[in-house]
């Protein structure tokens, strides 16, 4: 949204809490998760999309200035794009998320190792794609949708200790686009619901 100068409010959920599991959540989203993206057409009948890649494609669509994928004449930069975000999307995210972690513990495992575990290959693969197609962000150097995934991907890893030294590519993205006004304004640190303890 911030990359794209969308105007947007917000309305937290506290998965902490649960709160994705109530009534009025699935209401907006049958698969009880987030983010939802919520598009007010009509207010009887307001437009929702309750997949994180797809309500990143739709304002793509929706809101072609400040693109971030490649132009239609580069069909093969858009699927590298697509690639590198559905790695992050498909491959680390559903695999680790705090419903994950707790189906984890209730079978007995260790839901920290869990995470490292599969975070480290997802960034491995991530790390793969991205040597061959990085400037300063994942694919050249203008944003894309693959950072706007990679940066909370990395961001979680970092929560749980994942080690980044194997993946330069990525540390480089990472420290290039640090100061960036769109990821500073997006990072976990700043956002309302952070912690005070925890507020960048």
């Amino acid at each position: 949204m911030y990359a794209k100068s969308i105007p947007y409010s917000l309305e937290v959920v506290n998965l902490l809490k649960n709160e994705q599991l109530s009534d009025d959540h699935k209401t907006l989203n049958p698969s009880a998760s987030v983010p939802v993206l919520v598009c007010h057409k009509s207010a009887e009948n307001p437009f929702r999309i309750g997949q994180s890649v797809a309500a990143l494609e739709y304002l793509e669509e929706k809101h072609p200035e400040h693109p971030l994928l490649p132009p239609l004449s580069d069909p093969e930069g858009r699927a590298t794009v697509r690639t590198l975000v559905n790695i992050v999307s498909a491959d680390i995210q559903p695999v680790t998320n705090l419903r994950i972690m707790r189906r984890v513990r209730e079978l007995g495992g260790n839901a920290e190792d869990w995470n490292c575990q599969l975070m480290t290959a997802g960034l491995k693969a991530y790390e793969q794609v991205a040597k061959d197609t990085a400037g300063k962000c994942s694919f050249g150097d203008d944003l894309t949708l693959a950072d706007a995934c990679l940066l909370p991907a990395v961001w979680n890893a970092q929560r749980f200790g994942v080690d980044l030294s194997a993946f330069p590519t990525i540390n480089r993205i990472v420290e290039n686009l640090k100061d960036h006004p769109a990821v500073v304004k997006a990072h976990w640190q700043n956002q309302p619901d952070t912690p005070d303890n925890l507020k960048g």
